[in-house]
């Protein structure tokens, strides 16, 4: 996998942020937008499931969860390396609802850095929002993020059809979720056999799985998940 390490980060990133952290405001090293401490405090999120990538404090790494084993995603396996508290709930909301360019910049890097071991994927494919949500928005945050990272690492990226304008996720349990979103993604086939998807947060896993069973009909035999962060169960 094509990835950034501390010494290379994009031009546009280093000159938003020009040898200052993004956290603390201290001098960094290396051209990356963090110093050392406050990269190594953020909210990683180790060790996690390796099926759904929910957070599983005190438990043996790479273990998967009971509900993993009950019910398989539709996805193969997740890789989402912070959780959403903290900084990077500041970082993702300025990203998301305010279109910053240097929250984006700065989530991006993280998410290289988190995933440095992952293999390349043969195309990417970002969940997509509504084309009404879209407009009502002004900004598609997921196709902002997947531009960018298949750029980064030298791969396609394929569009996904969002067929249905699903009322909001917020409020609904698990199984509501799921059913919320049956049937919402189309994409065009044939895919390539290795498959990853893209999403900005994962809270239950139900958009990324759905977006999966789209995939799959697609063409795809191998699927990961990938997310900047996510959101433990104490929160949703």
């Amino acid at each position: 996998m094509s990835t950034v390490g501390h010494a290379e980060v994009d031009g546009w990133l280093r000159r938003m942020l020009p040898g200052r952290c993004a956290f603390c405001l201290g001098p960094c090293q290396g051209g990356a937008p963090w110093c050392r401490p406050c990269l190594a405090a953020l909210p990683w999120n180790r060790p996690a499931c390796p099926g759904c990538a929910e957070p599983q404090p005190g438990q043996a790494r790479g273990r998967m969860c009971g509900r993993c084993l009950r019910h398989p995603p539709a996805f193969d396996a997740a890789r989402v390396p912070l959780r959403y508290e903290a900084e990077i709930a500041v970082l993702m909301r300025r990203f998301k609802f305010q279109a910053s360019p240097r929250a984006g910049g700065v989530l991006l890097a993280l998410l290289l850095e988190g995933l440095s071991n992952a293999p390349r994927p043969e195309a990417l494919v970002a969940v997509p929002l509504h084309p009404r949500r879209a407009r009502a928005r002004g900004f598609d945050q997921g196709r902002w993020l997947a531009e960018r990272l298949a750029r980064r690492l030298g791969v396609p990226r394929r569009r996904a059809e969002r067929c249905r304008d699903t009322p909001s996720q917020r409020g609904l349990d698990r199984r509501g979720r799921r059913g919320n979103l049956r049937g919402a993604f189309r994409v065009a086939g044939p895919l390539p056999r290795r498959v990853v998807l893209l999403d900005d947060v994962m809270t239950t896993g139900a958009t990324l799985d759905a977006l999966a069973r789209a995939c799959r009909r697609a063409g795809a035999e191998e699927i990961e998940a990938w997310a900047l962060a996510r959101t433990p169960a104490r929160l949703w």
